[in-house]
């Protein structure tokens, strides 16, 4: 029986010299892979009963979290880049490599007291997910999990996530 990992490509020296880029494209393009991802994270999100919301981070991360959240009949919330949403926001401004970037969500999405499980595709330094993280817990949110098909363990993020239940599907030892 095939793993996730055996439906991802590698595509060495992308985007830069040095780079291996895992792809999640071909997850997506086989039916098989798509299920079996969709599946393994499902189940590292742990007992429905156990969270109230399941929330997604821009862009792929919407891609696993709302097949998630509609399997379980549990709401799905977007984080999505600033300016993007339409109603009330809230931000956070978070460091990359190289500046920094901003990330949104409704003021609404979340009630004071929900339980949360964050998904998305990667976890690389874990900064995006920290900012969610805040995010979350400013409107009363608490997060129970973040869910990850894919892990660089190289790049250390979950130490930016101590204190939170961290899982990925794939854990990749390098960057």
């Amino acid at each position: 029986m095939k793993k996730v990992e055996d439906y991802v490509r590698t595509i060495p020296d992308f985007p830069k010299k040095g780079i291996m880029f895992r792809d999640i494209t071909s997850v997506l393009q086989d039916a098989d892979g798509l299920h079996l991802a969709i599946d393994e994270m499902q189940k590292l999100c742990g007992d429905p009963d156990e969270y109230d919301v399941v929330v997604g981070l821009e862009s792929r991360g919407f891609l696993f979290g709302m097949p998630i959240a509609y399997n379980q009949h549990k709401p799905f919330v977007l984080v999505r880049k600033k300016g993007k949403l339409p109603c009330e926001t809230i931000e956070q401004t978070y460091d990359l490599e190289y500046g920094q970037a901003t990330i949104e969500i409704h003021k609404d999405a979340i009630k004071p007291g929900q339980r949360v499980v964050i998904v998305d595709d990667l976890i690389a330094t874990g900064g995006t997910v920290a900012a969610a993280i805040k995010l979350i817990e400013r409107l009363g949110g608490k997060v129970d999990r973040c869910v990850f098909l894919m892990e660089l363990a190289g790049l250390n993020g979950r130490k930016n996530l101590e204190g939170y239940d961290v899982e990925s599907v794939i854990r990749y030892a390098g960057a």
